[in-house]
């Protein structure tokens, strides 16, 4: 069942998501502002997806937005807004309504689910769009869209073009059935696939006054209930599967625990399907009579969906990182969520370009999901805050190759990071040198430049806030392995943007004196490169950092005829 149709209609129960945020801190104009702006937002969805079958967000996102409206709704007391479904009731009424389902949160909610129950089956929960089916005299004469679940739309003009399911049946009966008219794929696994839009692309095509034979034969069905059939689900199965609806069958398994739920589900999750899922669906076999069946969750049948491909969040705070190049990198400060048992708290948006076009500031709503499932990236900016707080950002030109190389205001990142480079494994590679030490020595006012670490005493370095007698110790140590580093170390750690494998003719005075042409004539060099590292050493910075290290009689650095 599609997960926008069947959005409880009493309410959704929320996930360990929606428990974990707490309630905004907002006056009463600006909580009435942000739930305006989330009401509308949510109302032109439903509105696009019933109306003309576009879904202009991922079917989780709309969860988690409907999700957070009622716990705002929740937090300042404020009445429900309209049903999800308001705009999706039609003047067809169904012979039997569809049910809504419940969504469980997670293992918990499952176990309570499944306490006391008898008869339990699981069948994969298809992503497709909710129907009846209605069979006269063995042929299928009407399909009628799942609206509200009381009433929807006619679409039996598709009949003739839908030639991938039954239309006629091997016996002359009348029949009633529901299920899912799904987008057909071939082996779809859902944990590597995702959803591929197959829900809201099979909803597109049959919002169509006409579909093609092709655009037809591209559609599948699942049926998932028989309102009339035998009492007993096992029954019911395998009536469908000699009536020509064998995936009913071939795709439901009696359970008696939660781990036997559990495995399904992640049987499902990983198995090649013919079909998109979100989910497995849980239900009794024994159910009450279909004449007594609303639309709404009943007590017999539940959802355990997968867990979220694309979480949403909101942004507590922007920062900028300044690299060691002067590169600037925006990290959004999130408010902690979880995907794939990795608990998220910020995601870089890699430049500033990229932060500038998107505008996101402190309280938006982000969808984040990740990428190689390790790395946290940004999807998209699913709501805007009404209140647009201020950012404060780096300009541009701000930060650049030869900026920061001493600590001053403004500058703690980028010198931060060229400490971090010098000492690393790519330049001096010294032990315990990281960037919390650098950080702890810059705050106390001990490192100001990129070399006058080299005469602090162990005595001095226990002077800094978390540095320990022993670890003082440990630093002088590594300090002073750094005079026995060769002269290409020092180069790569100060930045000198040679390419790896060339190699440095010369001490450092004679390298300062080369020019872009000189630079260029060495292979692997190009004119770009010979300009920045011409650049390089002619820049006044650097060139005391030189003189300072030759003073420390740092090999390279002296003049070949001291």
């Amino acid at each position: 069942m599609p997960l926008m149709l069947l959005f409880t209609l009493l309410g959704v129960l929320a996930t360990p998501l929606a428990h974990a945020t707490p309630c905004p801190d907002w006056n009463p104009l600006q909580v009435a502002t942000e739930v305006t702006q989330l009401r509308e937002t949510l109302g032109n969805w439903d509105d696009h997806y019933h109306r003309q079958g576009i879904a202009l967000v991922p079917d989780e996102l709309y969860d988690q937005s409907r999700q957070r409206l009622e716990h705002l709704q929740q937090c300042f007391g404020l009445a429900t807004g309209p049903s999800p479904l308001a705009s999706a009731s039609g003047p067809l009424p169904h012979p039997v309504p569809h049910t809504g389902i419940d969504k469980l949160a997670d293992r918990q909610a499952v176990q309570r689910w499944l306490a006391g129950k008898a008869d339990v089956w699981v069948q994969p929960k298809v992503d497709g769009v909710a129907v009846s089916l209605i069979y006269r005299q063995g042929r299928l004469v009407q399909l009628i869209s799942r609206g509200d679940g009381a009433r929807g739309h006619d679409w039996s003009r598709h009949i003739p073009q839908l030639g991938a399911i039954t239309r006629q049946l091997p016996r002359a009966i009348d029949l009633q059935l529901q299920g899912e008219l799904y987008l057909r794929l071939n082996a779809h696994v859902q944990a590597q696939a995702g959803s591929a839009n197959a829900r809201g692309t099979v909803a597109g095509l049959l919002a169509r006054k006409q579909l093609s034979s092709e655009q037809g034969n591209a559609v599948g069905l699942f049926v998932w209930d028989w309102p009339n059939g035998p009492g007993q689900q096992a029954e019911r199965l395998a009536q469908l599967a000699q009536l020509g609806f064998a995936d009913s069958q071939r795709y439901s398994a009696a359970i008696d625990t939660l781990e036997e739920a559990a495995d399904w589900r992640e049987h499902w999750y990983r198995a090649a399907l013919p079909f998109a899922t979100d989910g497995v669906v849980l239900r009794q076999g024994c159910r009450p009579p279909a004449e007594r069946w609303q639309a709404k969750a009943p007590y017999w049948i539940a959802a355990w969906k997968y867990p979220y491909t694309q979480a949403m969040t909101e942004v507590r705070d922007v920062r900028f990182r300044v690299g060691r190049t002067g590169r600037v990198t925006p990290v959004l400060q999130l408010l902690p969520v979880t995907l794939d048992d990795r608990r998220i708290t910020q995601v870089s948006l890699g430049s500033l370009a990229r932060w500038q076009s998107l505008d996101i500031r402190p309280g938006d709503q982000v969808a984040v999901s990740l990428a190689g499932l390790t790395i946290p990236r940004l999807e998209q900016v699913v709501h805007r805050a009404v209140e647009r707080l201020p950012v404060s950002a780096p300009t541009p030109g701000q930060y650049h190759a030869h900026s920061c190389w001493q600590a001053s205001a403004g500058c703690e990142e980028q010198f931060i990071a060229r400490l971090t480079w010098l000492s690393g494994r790519q330049g001096l590679a010294l032990p315990r040198t990281g960037p919390g030490t650098w950080r702890r020595l810059v705050a106390a006012g001990l490192v100001t430049s990129l070399s006058d670490w080299q005469q602090l005493g162990a005595r001095q370095l226990g002077q800094a806030k978390g540095i320990s007698e022993a670890t003082a110790a440990q630093l002088r140590s590594s300090f002073d392995a750094a005079r026995t580093r060769p002269f290409a170390h020092w180069l790569r750690g100060l930045g000198a943007p040679i390419p790896s494998g060339t190699q440095v003719p010369g001490d450092w005075h004679v390298l300062a004196a080369r020019t872009p042409a000189d630079w260029q004539a060495l292979p692997g060099i190009g004119e770009k490169r010979a300009r920045q590292l011409a650049g390089f050493f002619a820049a006044e910075q650097v060139q005391a950092i030189a003189t300072q290290l030759a003073d420390a009689g740092i090999d390279g650095f002296q003049s070949s005829k001291q």
